[in-house]
């Protein structure tokens, strides 16, 4: 049981990561200094899917985080 809560933690964290980094559009060096944040737009189609996925990945990660503490 540990073992697979432990693979099934990698593949969660990794899949995180890619989501991510899915997500960093139009965040490039200008917009580290606060630039490029000045419209609002809302997500919409592929890039409202990436970003509710993230987050069920995400609690997904908690939720397997908090059983393998309480395993081990």
């Amino acid at each position: 049981m540990f073992q697979t809560l432990l693979i099934a933690q990698i593949v969660l964290s990794i899949g995180i990561v890619v989501l991510i980094l899915a997500q960093a559009q139009g965040s490039g060096l200008g917009a580290a200094w606060g630039g490029g944040g000045e419209t609002y737009h809302t997500r919409r189609g592929v890039e409202k899917v990436i970003f509710t996925a993230t987050i069920v990945l995400t609690a997904l990660f908690t939720i397997n985080s908090v059983a393998l503490l309480l395993l081990s």
